[in-house]
């Protein structure tokens, strides 16, 4: 079998795929293209000046809703992959997209806090029931042959509706407003509705005899066992300071190059090397939207990643672990520690060989640790730093962003100490509004005010604690390293 899976070319291993495989990967380019769509420009959407179709909320609001729900969202696949087992993959896709369907559409009819958060929330839980399904679909669908490159196709249409969903999206919402970010998200799950009806076959699985309940119970146990392997938990307690520190490029960087960063100067440096590209990128202010810039990040993955795969190939997961973390943090430096959108580019681009060096090894090295027979169990819990790194996001892009970095309250500190009050930003006085009266009262213009600002009150400073996170994540790998070396060379 293994003398046959090598001779296998690229055409052939393309061939071996059944409709199912290509079933699924499709839904999850849709599905990613929605999600992404909208979530790489929901911070703007969410703190964005009401009469420019913005919701005006604060930064803590904003962290809250982001943070809270996509915690809930990584959370429940633990759960949600039983049900599906137990209902079956195409009533559960149908739920998924139905819940996914609504809540996208909804969410860009309403504009009140609570109302905001619930329809982000039945978004969550729909994106929670497809995760699994699509994952199982494929895992079904594949055998010794193909299914390593079936889960490299897969992961490669992930990448592309990441890529493409927020290009999309940044482009429409410059052109035709907020609106039409929802209409697309909501789009692409009726797509895929229409996929699932219509094209998806339910395949065969292993029915058990226990009940949901008993079966949830079971669940709950099997992870509790899990967790009781000191070496799995404590890495995974680690590395909740990885994904704290990767979920800053996509809730609060977007923020940041909105409030303080100039993308115009980007936008004629690349225009020199690829004009029409530059231009498509260009809104209508002659600059790049911020989605736009953060959105390099897929870019440089998609480009790059088979190249620092095959370049970390033989390293030691904690090794590449460590130096990928490394990598990151200064790239993270880079992108807030200055207002030049150069420099926010290359910090972007550091950070991604960043991430490509340390995020798959992090799953390779669950699996090297998993006791036979017990690798699906340990791969499960992966998601778990994820979900509390979401969680404790809110803490960086909410509370803290609003005290370092945030533009309205700073330029008020500076109001403050010339005996200058402003009304508090209503649906009348919007931001907008606020930044035009303060630039007025300040004698500056805009762009002025926002250079004074920066010099004055370092906003970018906000890059020592995001660093200082990925820090301590380092010096946890190499205890946790020098632990359990020890502890095998004790064993041995």
């Amino acid at each position: 079998m293994s003398a046959e899976n090598n001779s296998l070319g690229f055409v052939e291993l393309l061939q071996s795929f059944t409709k199912p495989f290509w079933v699924a990967s499709v839904m999850e380019l849709f599905e990613r293209w929605a999600w992404y769509g909208l979530f790489a420009v929901l911070a703007l959407y969410l703190t964005g000046s009401t009469d420019d179709g913005g919701l005006g909320f604060t930064h803590g609001e904003r962290g809250e809703i982001m943070s809270y729900v996509t915690f809930i969202l990584y959370l429940l696949p633990v759960f949600t992959g039983i049900v599906s087992d137990k209902i079956g993959y195409k009533l559960s896709l149908i739920i998924a997209y139905a819940l996914l369907g609504i809540g996208y559409y909804f969410m860009g009819e309403v504009t009140s806090y609570t109302a905001v958060f619930l329809m982000f929330l039945v978004v969550a839980v729909g994106a929670a029931i497809f995760k699994p399904v699509a994952s199982a679909i494929v895992t079904k669908a594949t055998d010794e042959r193909n299914s390593s490159f079936g889960f490299g196709v897969f992961y490669m249409m992930v990448n592309i509706g990441g890529f493409f969903g927020p290009l999309f999206s940044a482009k429409l919402r410059d052109e035709h407003g907020w609106g039409i970010v929802f209409l697309m998200a909501t789009s692409a799950i009726l797509v895929n509705m229409l996929i699932v009806i219509f094209l998806f076959k339910e395949p065969k699985r292993v029915k058990s005899n226990l009940s949901l309940g008993e079966t949830l119970i079971q669940s709950l146990k099997n992870i509790w066992e899990a967790l009781s392997d000191k070496k799995l938990s404590l890495l995974l307690l680690i590395m909740v300071g990885f994904w704290l520190m990767f979920n800053q490029l996509f809730y609060t960087l977007p923020v940041f190059i909105e409030e303080w960063i100039n993308t115009r100067s980007f936008y004629d440096a690349f225009h020199k090397v690829l004009p029409p590209i530059a231009d498509f990128l260009k809104n209508k202010d002659g600059s790049i939207n911020p989605e736009m810039i953060v959105n390099l990040d897929a870019f440089f993955i998609i480009v790059f990643q088979m190249i620092i795969s095959m370049i970390i190939l033989k390293w030691k997961p904690i090794s590449a672990m460590m130096t990928g973390i490394i990598i990151a943090m200064i790239g993270i430096g880079v992108s807030f520690y200055t207002n030049n959108s150069l420099y926010t580019v290359l910090g972007i681009l550091i950070f991604a060989i960043g991430e490509m060096t340390s995020n798959p090894k992090f799953s390779d090295y669950i699996a090297k640790i998993s006791p036979k027979g017990k690798e699906a169990l340990y791969m499960g819990t992966y998601f778990l730093p994820i979900a509390f790194a979401n969680l404790l996001t809110k803490w960086i892009t909410g509370d803290l962003y609003e005290k370092m970095s945030d533009k309205v309250a700073l330029i008020r500190q500076e109001l403050a100490t010339r005996s200058i009050e402003l009304p508090a930003i209503t649906e009348e006085f919007t931001k907008n509004d606020f930044y035009e009266a303060a630039a007025e009262k300040l004698q500056m213009t805009d762009v002025e005010m926002t250079t004074f600002i920066w010099d004055a009150y370092h906003p970018g400073n906000i890059w020592y604690v995001i660093a200082g996170i990925g820090m301590l994540t380092v010096l946890g790998l190499v205890v946790y390293n020098a632990v359990i070396a020890r502890n095998i060379k004790k064993e041995a």
